[in-house]
């Protein structure tokens, strides 16, 4: 005669309370330690991309155009560059893991784990912008030995560069999500993100552009990022600082809604 199993002791479900921290942590240390297995692809990559593009453009314009805003081209050409490579990365950051997970059919192992959307978007969201402002420290130190690089306001440097990275690492969940193939992916990458981050002022001053174009140029968020971000290092902007500094974070908690929403849905995460 068989000897019944025996149900274990004090075998109880878990009690998270409101929010699972558990879960949400071990979740963004995974997403971390994601990229940080890849250092070299993932940050290091990004540090020589930009150091080439401030190398093209320093050589290239540095001679002609010695000065713009009263300020060095170099100097000016700096803060545009970090504040570029960081958004581009945050954006890389959460798009790829979501969109790998799907592809390769492990979602589910996120999925599945008593994680709400909400815990989920904020590990995702948090590890994106991790990842955003490491390759901006990462790119600050290449630059520095050939920029001078003096914090006009530190809590602008590092509100526009959280917001930033935040920004773009929501609009990579997005991405992510609506993505079914790496084709959709190269296209959001392409068309949406590379455009405005180069149309932005990254590399010239607004001033500069004709009426249309200076108004097109206020209707891009990464223009506000940059400006002010630039302005946190040398004291110069070419907008409102305020201003954009609001527009920012209304972009912010609307791209967090548009998240969460999709996220509770499960858009495209479930058969």
């Amino acid at each position: 005669m068989s000897t019944p199993l025996l149900a274990p002791k004090n075998l109880a479900p878990r009690e998270y309370g409101p929010v699972n921290w558990l879960g949400l942590w071990t979740l963004y240390v995974k997403e971390v330690q994601r990229f940080l297995k890849v250092v070299t692809q993932t940050v290091l990559a990004p540090m020589v991309t930009t150091l080439l593009f401030f190398a093209v453009f320093a050589l290239a314009l540095g001679g002609a155009v010695r000065h713009i805003a009263g300020m060095p081209f170099v100097d000016f050409l700096a803060p545009g560059l970090i504040m570029m490579a960081t958004t581009q990365n945050a954006f890389a950051n959460t798009s790829s893991s979501i969109m790998i997970s799907k592809v390769q059919g492990n979602i589910v192992d996120v999925l599945m784990p008593p994680i709400s959307p909400g815990e989920l978007l904020v590990a995702y969201a948090l590890a994106g912008v991790t990842r955003g402002l490491l390759v901006a420290v990462a790119v600050a130190a290449a630059i520095f030995p050939f920029a001078t690089i003096h914090v006009h306001d530190w809590f602008a440097a590092l509100y526009f560069a959280v917001a930033g990275a935040l920004i773009l690492s929501l609009t990579g969940v997005i991405a992510g999500l609506w993505s079914q193939k790496f084709d959709h992916m190269a296209a959001v990458t392409n068309f949406v993100v590379t455009p405005l981050a180069f149309l932005s002022g990254t590399f010239y001053s607004v001033q500069a552009l004709p009426p249309f174009w200076y108004a097109a140029a206020h209707a891009n968020p990464f223009f506000f990022m940059i400006d002010g971000f630039r302005y946190g290092l040398t004291g110069h902007t070419d907008g409102d600082v305020l201003l954009g500094g609001l527009a920012l974070g209304a972009v912010a908690v609307t791209l967090w809604l548009g998240c969460y929403a999709l996220l509770k849905r499960g858009y495209r995460l479930r058969p």
